[in-house]
C-alpha cells in the first residue's frame, strides 16, 4: 500500500472521509465529505504528521520551517515538524501566528521561529477551500521577513473550480501567489482507492465521477 492509500484509509478509519451526500458551503451538493475536526487523538495527530512529512519528501519541497496558520494549523506544523525528524532525520524549525499581538512579555505575532530574510517557509494547513488563509497569512509572513514560501502542503486537493472561476483554489493559489501547493492526495485518488479496494465505497463511484465531471477544474 502506497503512502496515499494508507493515508486514505486513516482518513476513512478516523471519521474524517465519509460518503453519503452532503450540501457543502458552495451550496453544491457533494458524495462525499471531508472533516478534519475529527482527528482528535494524538495517536491520530502523530500519524497525520507522517503524512505531511511524507509528502514534503515525496515532492522534494525546499524547507527550512514549516508555519501553521493560527489556529487549525498549529498541531498541523508541529506533528509535521516532529515527524520530519522522526521518520527521515531532517530537522526543521516551526513557526505559527497569533490572533491578536501580544502586548506584554515577549510581545509579537508569531511564536516559535524568528524568520529571517530568504528562509524557506512551507505552510501547512488541512484543506484549502477559497485561498483565503493563504491570501491572509502571506502578507503576515512578508512583514516578519522577505521569507521564500516554497509551498504550501495540505490534505486533500479536491480539484474543484471555484464558483466564480474554471479554475480550482489550488491552481488560483498558484496564478495569484506564485505559491505551488502540495497535497497528500486529491479526489481523484480516493476515486482510485475505492476502485482498488482499498476503501469501501463503490456504490459511490458513479455520483462521484458524475460531481468531478460537473465541478472539476482543468488540470
Amino acid at each position: 500500500m502506497t503512502y496515499k492509500e494508507s493515508f486514505i484509509k486513516f482518513m476513512v478509519d478516523s471519521g474524517v472521509l465519509t460518503f453519503g451526500e452532503f450540501t457543502l458551503k458552495s451550496g453544491r451538493k457533494a458524495p462525499y465529505f471531508i472533516n478534519a475536526g475529527n482527528y482528535k487523538t494524538g495517536a491520530q495527530l502523530a500519524k497525520l504528521g507522517e503524512y505531511y512529512a511524507e509528502c514534503i519528501k515525496d515532492n522534494n519541497i525546499d524547507v527550512e520551517t514549516l508555519f501553521g496558520p493560527a489556529y487549525k494549523g498549529i498541531p498541523l506544523a508541529v506533528s509535521a515538524t516532529v515527524a520530519l525528524f522522526n521518520k527521515f532525520g531532517t530537522s526543521v524549525n516551526y513557526c505559527f501566528d497569533r490572533k491578536e499581538v501580544k502586548d506584554h512579555g515577549e510581545g509579537g505575532t508569531f511564536v516559535g521561529r524568528t524568520l529571517t530574510d530568504g528562509e524557506k517557509v512551507v505552510v501547512i494547513d488541512d484543506v484549502m477551500t477559497s485561498g483565503k488563509a493563504l491570501r491572509e497569512v502571506l502578507p503576515k509572513l512578508k512583514s516578519a521577513a522577505d521569507v521564500n514560501v516554497t509551498g504550501m502542503v495540505i490534505t486533500v486537493d479536491r480539484m474543484e473550480k471555484a464558483l466564480d472561476s474554471y479554475k480550482s483554489a489550488v491552481q488560483s493559489a498558484y496564478d495569484e501567489f506564485g505559491v505551488k501547493v502540495y497535497s497528500i492526495v486529491t479526489i481523484k485518488d480516493i476515486i482510485g482507492a475505492i476502485e482498488s479496494g482499498v476503501i469501501e465505497g463503490k456504490e459511490y463511484l458513479y455520483s462521484m465521477k458524475n460531481y468531478l465531471a460537473q465541478y472539476g477544474a482543468q488540470y
